[in-house]
């Protein structure tokens, strides 16, 4: 009972392993690669910037590692990496989202179709 127990316990404690943060200023290479996104040719950019100094937050990060920009950064971030312990706050990309008011994009049927509904009298703003 006692062995299935330590079993369980290990296994669980190796999946909040797992899924901890990866600090980009303490992790060695393995680390590193263990973030989706980031692979052997990425984890050696990191660590041969951060032998110059160690980073002092995501744009700097940005600025510093080649082939990391604000969506790359976002991803990274989502997948467990932080800079300095926190997590990356910028914009966060969604490819799926159509944008239909984007400079010219054509209105959609019902867009072109409906006037303009006329403010109420006595309405309060």
């Amino acid at each position: 009972m006692f062995r299935k127990l330590m079993t369980g316990f290990i296994a669980l404690l190796w999946s909040v392993m797992a899924l901890a943060a990866v600090e980009v200023n303490k992790a060695n290479e393995a680390e590193l690669t263990s973030i989706k996104g980031i692979g052997p040719a990425m984890s050696a950019r990191i660590l041969e910037e951060r032998k110059s100094s160690a980073f002092k937050d995501w744009p700097d990060f940005i600025a510093r590692v080649k082939g990391v920009g604000e969506p790359t950064a976002a991803k990274l971030s989502g997948d467990g990496l932080t800079v300095n312990g926190s997590s990356y706050k910028g914009k966060v990309a969604k490819p799926d989202a159509k944008d239909t008011t984007a400079k010219g994009a054509k209105p959609t049927k019902d867009q072109a179709t409906k006037p303009a509904t006329p403010a109420k009298a006595g309405a309060a703003s």
